[in-house]
C-alpha cells in the first residue's frame, strides 16, 4: 500500500470569487418572519450572510486547519483525507476521531491540543463524500476503511476511537467488526438495541415516546435527505445562501435550543464549516450515508426491515437480538434523550454512561474541555479490563459505582 500524500487545503480564488457573486445575488424569500418556528430565522440568516461576504476572513481559517498535519490515503482504491496530528510524551495512545453531518473534520481541531497533550495520536479523517475525501459506492464500506486506515496505512495495531452523531454510528460498527483491534470506543450517540418491549423502563418508553414525536416535528431534513437527497442537493449545491440555511437551522435546534445561535457559536464557527461544504461541493454527498443506512428512522422497521445492505446498530437499524458490542466502550449523553438503560442494552461492556451536563450535539466546539476530559478518563483508565470499578454519573454529580465486571453499569 502507498504511503499518505501530504495535503495541504488550497481554494481557487475563482471559485471564492463566484461565492461572492452568488451571495451578493441571494433572492430572499418574501414574506418570510424573523423567527426559527418555521425554519431559519431570516434575520439571523441576512445578517450571516452579510458577514460571509463582509468580514468573514476565509483564508485565516484555513491557515488554522492547514498548521496541523494533512494527509491523502489510497484505500481499497477510495481516496481519504485525514489530519494526523501526534501525541506528546512516551508511547502516545492512537486515536480516531470521526464527525458526523453537517460538520467536517474542523469541528474537532478544539480538541487537538487538550488530546495531543494527553499523549494521544490522532487521526482525524473526513467522512466519504465530506470535504476533502470523493465518496464511497455505499456507508457499509467505510468501517472498514477506518480500520485499514488505522492498521494497514498507519501501523497501529490497535486502537481506540471516538465519534458523534454518524461518527457514533461508524465508531459503534468498528467495535463489531474488528473487536481483536480496537481497544475501546467513546460515543455521543449510542448504537441502536433490540427491545422488548415488556423489560423498557419508565424512562425508556418516555425516550422512545419523544422520538416518535421528533419524527413529525423535528426530522423533515433527514426524511428529505434519505428518500430525495439529489433533489435536495440540486437546490443546495446552487444557492450558498440556500446551503447556509440548511446548516445552521439544525446547528441551532441540536444545541442552541434557547433561541441564540450566539450563546454556541461565533458566526465565524457557523461559516467555517458551512464554506468547506460550498469550495468541496460536497453537500450532495453528504446525504449519501442517510439514503445508504435509512437514518432518521428509528423505530420505524418499513424503512430497513428489508434492506440487507444496511448495518445493523446504526441510527436506524437495530443489532440483531442477542447481540451486543463487546469492546469495552463509554457513552457520553451531551444532547441525546436516550436514559442509560438504554445504552446498557446495546453494550456488555458498558464502563461509563455519563448524562453531560451541557455541551449540545458539537462538543468538540462548544465543549472540547468536557469532551476531552471524558475521552481521556475513558482511554486512561476505564479501557482496562481488570478492576475497573463502573460508573453511571448523574445530573448533579451522583455517581453510582460498583465493583462488578463483564456486565452492565
Amino acid at each position: 500500500m502507498a504511503d499518505p500524500i501530504p495535503f495541504t487545503v488550497a481554494v481557487s480564488p475563482d471559485v471564492l470569487a463566484d461565492l461572492d457573486r452568488r451571495l451578493h445575488a441571494t433572492r430572499w424569500p418574501p414574506g418570510a418572519q424573523p423567527r426559527w418556528d418555521a425554519g431559519v430565522d431570516q434575520g439571523y440568516l441576512r445578517a450571516l450572510v452579510e458577514r460571509w461576504r463582509n468580514g468573514f476572513d476565509w483564508t485565516s481559517q484555513v491557515n488554522v486547519l492547514n498548521r496541523h498535519p494533512q494527509y491523502l490515503a489510497e484505500i481499497d482504491g477510495h481516496v481519504v483525507h485525514f489530519l494526523h496530528v501526534r501525541g506528546r510524551g512516551q508511547k502516545p495512545f492512537p486515536l480516531l476521531l470521526t464527525h458526523g453531518w453537517p460538520s467536517t473534520c474542523w469541528e474537532f481541531l478544539p480538541l487537538v491540543e487538550h488530546l495531543s497533550a494527553m499523549t494521544f495520536d490522532l487521526v482525524i479523517p473526513s467522512l466519504p463524500g465530506f470535504a476533502f475525501s470523493p465518496p464511497v459506492p455505499h456507508a457499509a464500506a467505510i468501517p472498514g476503511i477506518w480500520h485499514r486506515l488505522m492498521t494497514d496505512v498507519l501501523g497501529y495495531p490497535r486502537y481506540g476511537a471516538h465519534g458523534g452523531d454518524i461518527g457514533a454510528m461508524v465508531t459503534n460498527r468498528l467495535a463489531l467488526d474488528h473487536p481483536d483491534n480496537v481497544a475501546g470506543i467513546h460515543v455521543t450517540m449510542p448504537a441502536e438495541p433490540t427491545i422488548d418491549p415488556a423489560t423498557l423502563t419508565c424512562e425508556e418508553h418516555e425516550f422512545l415516546a419523544q422520538r416518535r414525536m421528533s419524527h413529525e416535528t423535528d426530522s423533515a431534513y433527514a426524511h428529505a435527505q434519505r428518500t430525495r437527497p439529489d433533489t435536495l442537493a440540486a437546490a443546495l449545491n446552487d444557492s450558498p445562501a440556500g446551503l447556509a440555511a440548511w446548516i445552521i437551522d439544525k446547528w441551532r435546534d441540536w444545541s442552541a435550543r434557547d433561541g441564540d445561535l450566539a450563546t454556541r457559536f461565533s458566526m465565524d464557527d457557523l461559516l467555517t464549516t458551512i464554506t468547506l461544504y460550498w469550495v468541496t461541493g460536497t453537500i450532495g454527498t453528504s446525504f449519501a450515508v442517510y439514503r445508504d443506512w435509512a437514518l432518521g428512522s428509528s423505530g420505524r422497521p418499513e424503512a430497513w426491515a428489508n434492506r440487507d445492505d444496511i448495518s445493523p446498530g446504526v441510527d436506524s437499524k437495530p443489532l440483531p437480538p442477542g447481540q451486543r458490542i463487546t469492546t469495552p466502550a463509554a457513552v457520553a449523553l451531551f444532547d441525546h434523550p436516550a436514559p442509560p438503560a438504554w445504552a446498557r442494552r446495546a453494550y456488555a461492556d458498558l464502563r461509563t454512561c455519563a448524562r453531560m451536563p451541557r455541551g449540545g450535539h458539537f462538543p468538540a466546539l462548544t465543549e472540547p474541555a468536557l469532551l476531552a476530559g471524558d475521552i481521556r478518563d475513558f482511554f486512561s483508565h476505564g479501557c482496562q479490563r481488570a478492576g475497573w470499578r463502573r460508573r453511571v454519573r448523574l445530573p448533579g454529580g451522583l455517581d453510582l459505582r460498583g465493583a462488578v465486571r463483564g456486565g452492565g453499569v
